[in-house]
């Protein structure tokens, strides 16, 4: 038995050099920013004496600040490998703020002049749009919140305009807004959303964002699967520190930026990220090909009873299925990127998603697919449409996807089905009694899937065929009778 001394010790994380001067502003310093923006933050530090310090913002849970404030920012990215855990300490996080704490405070720090990027991790729900369109949602409570208390905000979009309308009644120079999220030209749907919120504001402060204001898009890649208390334990056995901070990922990694900043930035550059004049091919491949097929893996791999997408693609048929998709349904659909072939990279997608030390697991993958789906799989279907190209692949997904969000598997226990439209989902599901009503009461949601899907009976009845078909045979079978016919 381990004495006292030798026990994992959490205060041995802090810093013994000061920290770099806050920057760059993050919303919401998740899982994924802490292996991804921070560390190529971090790396840049290491080789340049500008030093880029990172405030992190949390806008809802006060988790992150807990596990990162007593560390003093100070954390474990650590990179799963075959040759086992590879942990390096980064310390580009300065401190991290809970917004509902104090929003006023946040929107100062935001307007503060030294302040030349934020930067933003909030998931596609945390746009506050209209997956279908793309547009401001202005019935979002947090934005009729917003809009009537905007020195008060509570969601991203709000921080934003309000720090922005104080850096210009500052006279000061705004900062670069960089979305890091799953959105498909991120950076032109994060401008549109923010003017037309402040268009609501003050018409004047919307014509200076739209002039002055850089909203460069990106495109970011590093599979992150959930920390566990299994690897807090197992980095505390190779560190001896207690870091509940720390974060866990696969070795690859891609950060594709459109170079257009406002008023300086990172030389993320020393570290590997992609300055590009035009990011959407990338961007259209990423999310097509990996974050599509991620989706179709998890709605199915789940129902099938598949708790990782290790385990999903290492059934051969779900194996098939996959390849399916990108070489007869997706590829076709996305722009060749400058200097990538579609084929290899979806190639080494495979390999990514059969490396069985990334648990990366389904569950995790389903959350908010009424958000996702739009430019995962639906754009997609949408460009198939368009040539007569039929898409049973992806059709039997989006089946997958509404069997899934009515909260029962195909052993009739209970799905914990994690979606900010939960309850409207499952309250339209359950008052159909039958496939083709389940199916068109899902359609019917206008936020959710757009007009010329909604109106095409080819998608329509190919996708109440597939609920039926997942109904009498299950997932498992659904997908060998796709791929072996």
């Amino acid at each position: 038995m381990a004495s006292e001394s030798e026990l994992p010790d959490r205060s041995r994380l802090h810093r013994i050099t000061p920290a770099p001067e806050v920057r760059i502003v993050h919303l919401g310093p998740g899982a994924f920013f802490r292996a991804f923006g921070a560390v190529y933050t971090d790396e840049v530090n290491t080789v340049n004496d500008e030093g880029w310090g990172i405030l992190a913002v949390s806008l809802r849970s006060p988790t992150a600040a807990n596990q990162l404030n007593p560390q003093d920012g100070i954390y474990h990215s650590v990179t799963f490998s075959k040759e086992g855990l590879q942990p390096k300490l980064i310390s580009s996080i300065v401190r991290t703020l809970v917004a509902p704490d104090d929003p006023g405070a946040v929107v100062a720090e935001m307007a503060e002049p030294a302040v030349k990027v934020v930067s933003l991790t909030i998931t596609e729900k945390g746009y506050c749009h209209r997956p279908s369109d793309g547009k401001l949602n202005l019935k979002h409570p947090d934005i009729i919140h917003d809009l009537n208390n905007w020195l008060q905000p509570v969601s991203a979009i709000g921080f934003i305009v309000a720090a922005l309308a104080k850096r210009r009644m500052a006279g000061d120079k705004p900062f670069t807004v960089l979305s890091c999220d799953n959105l498909p030209s991120n950076g032109a749907l994060v401008r549109g959303i923010v003017v037309e919120f402040a268009q609501n504001l003050d018409r004047e402060l919307a014509n200076w964002i739209e002039a002055q204001v850089s909203f460069p898009s990106s495109m970011v890649d590093r599979i992150t699967p959930a920390t566990t208390a299994e690897d807090i334990n197992a980095l505390s056995l190779i560190t001896g520190t207690l870091d509940l901070g720390c974060v866990f990922h696969e070795q690859f990694r891609q950060w594709v930026i459109e170079d257009d900043f406002c008023n300086g930035r990172p030389l993320w550059e020393l570290a590997g990220a992609q300055f590009v004049t035009e990011v959407d091919a990338h961007e259209l491949k990423k999310l097509r090909c990996l974050n599509g097929t991620h989706s179709a893996l998890a709605y199915l791999g789940y129902l099938a009873g598949f708790e990782t997408i290790s385990e999903t693609v290492s059934d051969p048929d779900f194996t098939l299925f996959c390849e399916m998709l990108w070489t007869d349904e997706i590829i076709p659909t996305v722009p060749q990127p400058e200097g990538e072939n579609l084929f290899t990279y979806s190639a080494k997608l495979m390999e990514r998603y059969q490396d069985t030390s990334i648990r990366h697991r389904t569950w995790q993958i389903a959350m908010d697919g009424s958000q996702k789906l739009p430019q995962r799989i639906l754009g997609t279907i949408l460009d198939n449409l368009a040539i007569d190209r039929v898409s049973p692949g992806l059709y039997l997904a989006v089946a997958a996807w509404i069997f899934y969000i009515g909260g029962v598997d195909e052993n009739g226990q209970e799905i914990d089905v994690r979606d900010p439209l939960a309850a409207e989902l499952k309250a339209a599901s359950d008052n159909a009694k039958h496939a083709s009503g389940k199916v068109d009461a899902i359609l019917s949601l206008p936020e959710l899937f757009p007009k010329p899907l909604v109106e095409n009976v080819v998608f329509r009845d190919a996708v109440i065929e597939a609920y039926e078909i997942l109904l009498e045979v299950g997932a498992m079978v659904a997908v060998r009778q796709l791929v072996r016919t």
